[in-house]
């Protein structure tokens, strides 16, 4: 996901925040793996951690408020017509 320059565009934009892609993208692995690390000390701190995170792009909000509500309606409208697609039974 994190590699559709789009997406995370629009996501900047619906959301009216920041969004960053790190360096490296595979972050939920690694940051599962650094969890593990400091749970039994292979890691001597965080700061450590932190020291290995860097920023590739950044994405700045840039759609009309109006239209950012507009669409942020029409995707919540979206998600909950999704809500009955699947059989759970």
């Amino acid at each position: 996901m994190v590699a559709n320059e789009l997406l995370m565009q629009f996501q900047a934009d619906i959301l009216n925040r920041e969004v960053v892609r790190p360096v490296i993208q595979e972050t939920t692995a690694l940051g599962a793996a650094y969890a593990a690390g400091l749970a039994v000390d292979f890691f001597p701190a965080l700061e450590k951690l932190r020291a290995n995170w860097a920023m590739d792009r950044k994405w700045e909000p840039s759609m009309e408020e109006g239209r950012r509500e507009r669409m942020y309606r029409q995707w919540k409208k979206a998600v909950t017509r999704s809500l009955d697609w699947t059989d759970a039974g």
